[in-house]
């Protein structure tokens, strides 16, 4: 298959991870639901956390079934249960359980199913662009707030909420199932005609392709899990608090601080790419160090700053550590164990997501709660990220034994 086809692949798994990554709108939801039902914010922001928690496991499944049986069936199916979950949420006046259940633990599936799919089948794609290639493919998860929250906003005005649901499961449904059907695995063996790989990017990638079971079975698949968790843990710890924090720290009215969070937001698709392009030239490793040491020093200033527009920046560049985790991971994982079974390795290392967005969060809320400010919380996270930036340092490729 011609070079010219697989960026074909590319734009489709791009426009298939926008979809998915409109799980990121949810916020939008959360008034309109409060007040059409009565359920608190915590009640109705429970359901984002429960998709959350199931995106991990359900990775691991999708990323299982695709070794097994291919990209395809795993994308339609992944498209067919977001949809489902999110059109079958139009009928939450039977009550707050059966929210959880569609939106949360359906739409969950069908989104770990899906999302694992394109970085499977593009990290093969691209040996020559890894790192660009899977920070493309989940920049589109990043930026599918941004298409979303419009579109939704003006349906539920429009609409109403429930009704809101049903017409973009339905969206969901057939843009992923359409795009999922160009998802498909190179040859055996492919690489870009003309290309090989330099000294020192064969000095970071391992010597062969490891099964799932002898993945786990060395330190560094650990390893770049915890790292992927910690990155992740102070990024979501931020997402968690923006408009509360811009409000108290900035002085900001509500309106104000939406809009904050809005310019925010852009940097968790921006920075999934570039770090993931940056990763390619200076390696994977090194890429996670500057984001950890970069993230401890903007933490740290974080709770001293006044200005909207500092508060707006810093945040931004948090944010574009935070997606850059995301961006960067997957070719970290291919680099170290190879890309023939990386859908179950990584899917299983997406757990680490599911971790941290119970863990990141309750930093700043345990530490807001007992003194009252930001400032505790967000200088924990800060010592977190410079004590972080010891594992990219220690990590190497497995080492192939001789015996």
């Amino acid at each position: 298959m011609s070079n010219t086809n697989r960026w074909g692949i590319a734009v489709a798994g791009f426009l298939m991870q926008i979809a998915l990554g409109a799980v990121y709108a949810w916020s939008v939801f959360r008034i309109p639901l409060s007040k059409q039902f009565g359920w608190s914010i915590a009640q109705v922001t429970l359901t984002f956390t429960i998709c959350v928690s199931v995106v991990g496991i359900a990775a691991f499944l999708g990323g299982f079934w695709l070794n097994k049986k291919g990209p395809r069936i795993v994308a339609l199916t992944g498209g067919f249960l977001y949809g489902l979950g999110v059109f079958l949420a139009s009928f939450s006046n039977m009550g707050l359980w059966w929210l959880y259940l569609t939106y949360g633990v359906i739409g969950g599936l069908g989104l770990g199913f899906g999302y694992i799919v394109p970085i499977a089948v593009l990290v093969k794609w691209f040996p020559d662009r890894r790192g660009l290639i899977t920070g493309i493919a989940v920049g589109g998860f990043g930026a599918g707030a941004l298409v979303t929250a419009p579109v939704a906003t003006h349906l539920i005005k429009s609409v109403g909420v429930l009704k809101t649901f049903g017409y973009l499961g339905i969206a969901y449904l057939v843009v992923i199932m359409v795009a999922g059907l160009f998802m498909q695995s190179p040859p055996a063996g492919y690489v870009p005609e003309g290309w090989t790989p330099s000294a020192t990017l064969s000095r970071q990638r391992a010597a062969k392709d490891y099964t799932l079971g002898s993945a786990l079975g060395t330190w560094q698949w650990w390893a770049l899990w915890v790292v992927l968790f910690l990155n992740t843990s102070a990024g979501i710890a931020l997402i968690s608090q923006e408009s509360p924090m811009f409000q108290k720290l900035g002085l900001v009215d509500a309106i104000v601080a939406g809009g904050m969070v809005g310019v925010v937001s852009i940097g968790n698709s921006v920075g999934r790419i570039f770090w993931a392009w940056v990763s390619d030239g200076i390696t994977r490793r090194w890429t996670f160090v500057i984001m950890f040491l970069l993230q401890f020093a903007l933490f740290w200033v974080l709770p001293s700053l006044a200005a909207a527009t500092m508060l707006t920046a810093v945040s931004f560049v948090i944010l574009m550590c935070y997606g850059g985790g995301f961006g960067t991971m997957p070719a970290f994982a291919a680099d170290y164990f190879g890309s023939k079974n990386i859908a179950p390795i990584y899917g299983l290392m997406l757990t680490a997501w599911s971790a941290a967005s119970a863990f990141g969060p309750m930093i700043l809320v345990h530490t807001l709660k007992s003194s009252g400010g930001y400032r505790a919380g967000l200088h924990i996270i800060a010592l977190i990220m410079v004590v972080s930036t010891i594992l990219p340092i220690l990590v190497h490729p497995p080492r192939v034994s001789n015996s």
